[in-house]
């Protein structure tokens, strides 16, 4: 039994909090804490009467006084950052400050660069050690439940492992002619990056979209993906066993891809503020404002999406393919908490990680990422909780 604190109260925020809720024998109480405090009563509304008491409060994540202020008040055993990934660091602050285990799901980018990479919470592993506390990177799906996957497979499959292709495959409609599944000012800094992959030890970097292929995935069909850079590559590439490549790649529709292009040539994905009517702009904050919240898409979308990870290695001198992946239906997520499968696919991990962390299973001092840890809790508590992983010795691999 514990007592979580979540920050945020988007989509993945409202999947956690659904999912720490149904665990009331782990998530005794829970407090959700937000910028805009209404968000966080709503949910508090539709959930209470269960057994996990919920209380609801304001914060400013940006604000390491308020949140340290936050956190001695309500004193939880974890906090789990669902918030914006700009915000890791003041969250990560606030937890050192008051010693409390940390959870996040996405890593710290810097407002003004788009460029996202482990080394500014890497930085913070000896001020954890020394402060008896844990703090776990990456617990969502991807990062996250691949980390995982990798884990397990290197445990129970392999020797060693020397190439993984990560596949991230959604095939929902949502019927809009352009919107993204999740925060679109991430989403779209994400998509429109330089790709890259790890190989033999080092980055090798793309053109954003310029490396595709297509795959045929179980219960989606065949689809057009993208080799993108993505923040997974870089600690798997230093926690794996044997590595010589690691891509990652994401399916995309032309009708995504020609707003996406038609966006960037006017302008409207950049990051640097332009005056606007004598105020400061951010143009992708504003297209942000006018697209579809992907909170909102879930009762329209329809369809699967299918994620996981392709192995090829060595186990007894003999080479060896593996893949694990996990079906989530959009419909079947939105029936259950309200949500789309992007929103659920990252929102049950990350509760599955604040739990490992709350009851000790996945405790040590110090900074980690998911796949430095025993892999089984996590393998057998994705079953349990609603994203069930399958397995293929023979897949079709990707040239």
């Amino acid at each position: 039994m514990g007592k979580a604190m979540i920050i945020g109260c988007g989509g993945v925020a409202g999947v956690a909090i659904h999912k720490c809720c149904q665990n009331s024998a782990a998530f005794d109480e829970i407090v959700i804490a937000s910028r805009t405090k209404s968000k966080c009563d709503k949910l508090k509304e539709k959930l209470q009467g269960g057994k996990t008491k919920i209380s609801t409060a304001q914060v400013d994540a940006d604000s390491v006084e308020q949140l340290v202020n936050l956190i001695n008040e309500h004193k939880p055993d974890v906090v789990l950052n669902l918030a914006l990934p700009y915000q890791d660091l003041t969250i990560m602050d606030a937890c050192l400050a008051t010693k409390t285990h940390y959870v996040d799901t996405a890593n710290y980018e810097p407002l003004d660069t788009a460029k996202f990479e482990y080394k500014w919470q890497w930085a913070y592993r000896d001020k954890f050690k020394d402060a008896g506390i844990t703090a776990l990177l990456g617990s969502g799906f991807d990062p996250g439940v691949t980390g995982v996957f990798s884990a397990y497979a290197l445990k129970h499959h392999f020797d060693e492992i020397n190439y993984i292709d990560i596949l991230d495959c959604n095939g929902g409609d949502h019927g809009y002619p352009f919107a993204t599944n999740f925060n679109p000012e991430i989403n779209i800094r994400e998509v429109s990056a330089n790709g890259s992959y790890w190989e033999d030890g080092k980055w090798v970097e793309t053109k954003p979209m310029e490396i595709k292929r297509v795959y045929d995935f179980e219960g989606v069909g065949k689809r057009d993906m993208y080799l993108l850079h993505h923040e997974e590559l870089e600690s798997l590439g230093q926690n794996i066993k044997g590595i010589k490549r690691i891509r990652f790649f994401m399916t995309f529709g032309e009708s995504y891809l020609t707003h996406l292009r038609c966006l960037e040539d006017v302008g409207m994905t950049s990051i640097e503020p332009i005056e606007f009517e004598g105020k400061k702009i951010v143009p992708l904050q504003f297209l942000k404002a006018v697209l579809p919240d992907p909170a909102s898409l879930g009762p329209r979308t329809v369809g699967k999406t299918n994620i996981g990870c392709i192995f090829t290695g060595k186990k007894d001198g003999k080479v060896k393919h593996y893949y694990l992946y996990n079906i989530c239906d959009h419909q079947e997520c939105y029936r259950e908490v309200g949500s789309q499968a992007v929103s659920y696919t990252t929102g049950v991990p990350a509760m599955i990680g604040a739990m490992l962390v709350m009851n000790g299973t996945w405790q040590k001092p110090g900074v980690y990422n998911v796949e430095e840890f025993d892999p089984d809790p996590f393998m057998e508590a994705l079953n349990k909780w609603g994203l069930p992983w399958q397995e293929s010795f023979q897949p079709a691999l990707v040239e």
